[in-house]
């Protein structure tokens, strides 16, 4: 079964209109020269089975890009799972495939390579070209699917501690059994308790949704207000605020006041992206510098 006439890809999710995806795949597939409409679909979990069997019957699906709150609603209607996927319970990317005469549905997740991606270039031990010291610690701000594809991020990245700052630590069971799955030591703690040890994180990387961390900036030891306090951070530590909407966040500016580097959100959009545009497209070999290029201009990010 072959797929014919005009082709398509969405994003999907709740609340939805901020996304920039659009703006990211679109400028990409232009620059590869594919024809693919890319768009936003405001969507919640209860809709996930219905929307699965659109993607069945409707002509012309690629794939579509999934963010909160649909990261694990869509897992029980398809066909496959990447055996990321199936490690962390959590999607971020559908592929639609057509074989033998049927739709196949398969789940990815590229959360992880743009956590990856973003984050690679600009940790202290990287940027530096040192040896990694025996222990690299890491918070991870929220235990939520997000907070899983970071966790798997931060084992990537070379990071053996790794604390889970959340109000029920009940509910940080799955994040806990992934990461010693993972080879990671690992604890849920309260922000009270991160706080005490922030000087210690290399990087911390905030899964939480926009203003959600808001809260966390006085028990963390932070003040948006003030200027940089000898010793609060880690020399050149790092923080990744995955909400990139508003911009920037309460976090972001009370860690850089600090003396901290900051990246975007929309890094790890970005670089996520990169990933969904090459099982979109089907296109592997490609100037692929020259794309993300084009992507970081769409949005108003910094070349890499």
């Amino acid at each position: 079964m072959q797929v014919t006439g005009a082709r398509r890809a969405a994003v999907l999710g709740h609340p939805i209109s901020h996304s920039r995806s659009p703006l990211l795949h679109s400028s990409a597939y232009r620059a590869l020269g594919v024809d693919i409409e890319y768009t936003a679909i405001d969507t919640l979990p209860g809709q996930a089975a219905a929307f699965a069997q659109r993607l069945r019957t409707e002509p012309g699906w690629v794939g579509v890009s999934v963010t909160m709150p649909m990261k694990d609603a869509l897992i029980p209607h398809l066909d496959e799972l990447s055996e990321r996927v199936q490690r962390l319970g959590a999607l971020n990317t559908v592929v639609v495939q057509h074989r033998d005469g049927a739709v196949h549905l398969y789940g990815h997740n590229t959360d992880v390579d743009g956590i990856v991606g973003a984050m690679a270039g600009v940790l202290p031990a990287r940027r530096h070209g040192d040896t990694p010291g025996p222990a690299r610690r890491a918070a991870i701000l929220g235990a939520g699917n997000t907070a899983l594809a970071a966790l798997e991020a931060c084992a990537e990245l070379g990071h053996t501690q790794v604390d889970l700052v959340v109000r029920n630590p009940q509910r940080a069971a799955a994040a806990l059994d992934l990461a010693q799955s993972l080879g990671l030591g690992c604890e849920a703690i309260d922000s009270t308790v991160a706080g005490q040890r922030l000087a210690h994180y290399e990087a911390v990387i905030s899964t939480l949704p926009a203003h959600a961390a808001d809260v966390l900036v006085a028990p963390l030891g932070l003040d948006p207000e003030r200027g940089p306090v000898p010793g609060a951070l880690a020399p050149g530590a790092v923080l990744l605020d995955v909400a990139y909407d508003p911009w920037p966040s309460v976090l972001a500016t009370a860690w850089e006041r600090a003396g901290g580097t900051v990246v975007c959100g929309l890094s790890m959009l970005l670089y996520q992206g990169v990933e969904q545009v090459k099982l979109f497209s089907g296109v592997q070999h490609a100037d692929w510098n020259h794309v993300t290029n084009v992507m970081c201009d769409a949005v108003g990010l910094s070349r890499p």
